[in-house]
């Protein structure tokens, strides 16, 4: 079994392409737009190959997670790491042009959290999830109910 760091900023699945004596892995914009990744940066990149379903010789792999949402269907790309309703820990580390706080959950998936502060570290409710940003409601704050 393939064991990941807590630290992976994103995984996503692409085609290793061909581009003259060089081979070019694409980065979804996705990843950009939501902050997983940054161009001009630099990054550790693992690659595991794809099992194909009829390949007896292909190294064994875990199998996907289900998801419980009926109404999902698996496009390929990843989802976001939040549901709507979901109650969650978040860290603020910024905040955005309208002052609402900046929470990243995992692969840098953005959550905005109203009134907060950087470096607060409120418990908070997942009202909206869009596909590269969730807004959410602040239902306790360091103890108290808000």
């Amino acid at each position: 079994m393939v064991e990941v760091p807590d630290a992976l900023s994103t995984l996503f699945s692409a085609q290793i392409e061909t581009d003259g004596d060089r081979y070019v892995v694409e980065i979804p914009k996705s990843e950009v737009s939501h902050g997983a990744v940054s161009p001009g940066e630099t990054y550790r990149v693992g690659l595991l190959s794809q099992v194909d379903a009829g390949s007896s010789t292909a190294a064994p792999t875990q199998a996907p997670k289900q998801d419980t949402d009926p109404g999902r269907v698996d496009t390929g790309v990843p989802q976001p790491p939040v549901d709507e309703g979901e109650i969650r820990n978040v860290t603020i580390e910024s905040l955005g042009d309208q002052g609402d706080g900046i929470a990243k959950v995992e692969r840098g998936y953005v959550v905005i959290v109203p009134d907060g502060e950087p470096g607060d570290s409120p418990t908070v409710e997942i009202e909206t999830v869009q596909e590269n940003v969730a807004f959410a409601s602040v239902v306790d704050n360091d103890g108290r109910t808000v």
